[in-house]
């Protein structure tokens, strides 16, 4: 009788431990699976620094700004003003699968303002309030 317990004993350890390798071996392919397809979303993101000098004024920037946040994979946008117009650009963080800088820069100059080589839209831009404008068409800020 102490042959038989002693059998069933190490029989019932021997499943217990075919149970716990069983399940050690699960949980290493399920790891193994999620950590292939986490690193299989990771997207190439890049960041564009488009020239803007027309923008003029803190309205000029939340415009953009607003715009821009709503294209699919913009991440983040930073228009940084200054009173030289040669230093005034956009810095525009994005995912490439979703948007490109092309894409980016029309956006902008579709709004009525110029990004680097493109000029602004002339309709969009006769649009804009007058603080939006160029110094020269009789815009800007006023001086104090």
């Amino acid at each position: 009788m102490a042959q038989r317990s002693c059998k069933l004993e190490r029989t019932f350890v021997d499943s217990f431990q075919t149970f716990r390798m069983k399940k050690l071996l699960l949980f290493l392919v399920a790891f193994c699976f999620i950590a292939i397809a986490a690193s299989a979303q990771q997207k190439a993101m890049l960041t564009a620094k488009i020239s803007t000098p027309t923008v003029q004024c803190d309205m000029c920037k939340k415009t953009i700004e607003d715009l821009l946040k709503r294209y699919d994979g913009v991440l983040s946008v930073n228009v940084k003003l200054s009173k030289d117009s040669t230093k005034r650009e956009t810095v525009i963080k994005y995912l490439t699968d979703r948007v490109n800088e092309e894409t980016l820069k029309a956006a902008i100059a579709n709004a009525g303002y110029d990004a680097n080589e493109i000029a602004a839209n002339p309709e969009s831009y006769k649009a804009l309030p007058k603080c939006c404008k160029k110094p020269e068409d009789g815009g800007g800020m006023a001086k104090q």
